[in-house]
């Protein structure tokens, strides 16, 4: 099995989201030593951001220029990786509600039509489908407030979770069945609640282990 751990925060040592990812790799290293895992750092190695060469070129009809070429060459690359990759590890903290500008741009960067969906209006109204399968997902994420979950005070305001479950087909991931998400809360309440999850949080690690490699 090949692993692609994948960290959005610019916390770095004090992330929170990097020490739960990292505890479950030390925790998967000591079970299952022969995983393959390749880093995606994303903070140290931005995406870019699309631009109009980029739109150009993923839906050009003829022969690319060198500058859609040039444009596409980070995103081929992406493809490329999650092409291989069985299990994604995503680490990222909720910014403003929603994912860090570089995550966004990682998921932009692999939702290419023909590479990693396929578009079809004979299919009604919902013409996208998703070209790859058969991957899993572990989400792992901090929040500063709380009870962002289905049904919580906040729900309206998770604009993390839903978004990232929404673009996962991209990476060939059923987020009904083959998603798993872990979340420490509270970080700005900094109180026993905080405490508990982060607890509760790298508690749940060897179960989750188990689930997805027993």
């Amino acid at each position: 099995m090949k692993i692609l751990n994948v960290q959005a925060s610019a916390g770095m040592e004090w992330s929170l989201t990097r020490k739960l990812s990292g505890c479950f790799f030390d925790s998967l290293n000591k079970r299952i030593p022969a995983v393959e895992i390749e880093e995606l750092d994303l903070v140290k190695n931005p995406p870019p951001f699309i631009t109009p060469e980029w739109i150009a070129g993923a839906f050009a009809k003829t022969a690319l220029t060198d500058q859609q070429r040039a444009a596409l060459a980070k995103s081929d690359e992406y493809i490329r990786q999650i092409e291989t990759t069985d299990l994604f590890v995503i680490g990222t903290p909720m910014y403003n509600y929603g994912m860090p500008a570089i995550l966004k741009a990682w998921f932009d960067q692999i939702a290419r039509i023909n590479k990693t969906f396929s578009f079809d209006l004979s299919r009604g109204d919902f013409p996208i489908e998703p070209i790859l399968s058969g991957k899993k997902m572990i989400l792992f994420t901090s929040s500063g407030e709380f009870d962002f979950q289905k049904g919580g005070a906040r729900e309206a305001f998770n604009h993390l979770v839903p978004h990232i479950k929404s673009c996962a087909h991209y990476l060939g991931v059923d987020s009904k069945k083959d998603f798993y998400h872990v979340a420490i809360e509270y970080q700005e309440f900094k109180d026993e609640r905080h405490e508990r999850s982060k607890i509760e949080s790298f508690g749940s690690i060897p179960g989750l282990i188990d689930k997805i490699f027993v």
